[in-house]
């Protein structure tokens, strides 16, 4: 007779992991619905820090007909107190080492905020998605990096003790959105709040003045098929 053992977790650890999990799939929802981001969930073990990963499609410089696509990395914190700057420099830090050369990696030599990068291709996106508000202090230190990033306040959907009275926000650093940055000044990242059919509002992408549609690769491909 050959005895199974049965390996418990505590309740607690498993109620985290799945509301993590729950949060993830949300942030990627909203991402690829409002965000103009196909993105896929990493999960596992040797996920290297990185919970979502792909491409953000904005306009490139012939506008809407040629979309430019910039990597994206982001991790997504589901936890009830506020952001702080640790959690910035974590992100920095996995951003890093993902972008980082091989050779460079074997070393230990990561790249420092006093290093440019190289001008040919653009540097990763560092997206940091939090159910909780970000300290001032996080705010300050985004702004100051050299990594281009994008903070997302997404709360919880209202409902009894779930904070469903906070409202969504998102902030968009000077290496991502201002005229000399990743963007160009050319993309307004913002927060629209008061819509109905979202709880806490959701972000809006305005290009010359004008709301931009999101869009993917994989939703046109998914139009054109309606099409034919």
């Amino acid at each position: 007779m050959r005895l199974t053992q049965v390996i418990r977790f505590p309740e607690k650890l498993l109620s985290n992991v799945h509301r993590g999990t729950a949060f993830e799939k949300r942030a990627l929802s909203l991402l690829t619905e409002h965000m103009s981001m196909s993105l896929t969930r990493v999960g596992g073990s040797n996920d290297g820090g990185v919970d979502l990963i792909g491409w953000w499609w904005v306009p490139g410089e012939w506008g809407l007909a040629n979309r430019r696509r910039l990597r994206v990395l982001a991790q997504c914190k589901a936890e009830k107190r506020k952001m702080g700057p640790g959690y910035l420099r974590e992100l920095e830090g996995v951003v890093y080492r993902h972008a980082a050369p091989a050779s460079d990696l074997a070393s230990g030599d990561l790249p420092h905020h006093d290093d440019a990068p190289a001008p040919a291709e653009p540097p990763p996106i560092a997206l940091l998605v939090s159910e909780s508000a970000f300290t001032r202090g996080c705010l300050l230190a985004a702004n100051a990096s050299p990594l281009p990033s994008l903070l997302v306040h997404l709360p919880p959907n209202g409902g009894p003790g779930s904070g469903g009275g906070a409202v969504g926000a998102i902030f968009g650093n000077a290496a991502l959105v201002s005229a000399r940055g990743v963007l160009r000044g050319e993309l307004e990242i913002l927060w629209e709040h008061g819509v109905p059919f979202v709880g806490n509002g959701r972000p809006r992408l305005w290009w010359q003045g004008r709301p931009l549609p999101s869009w993917t690769p994989d939703n046109a491909n998914a139009d054109a098929t309606l099409l034919t």
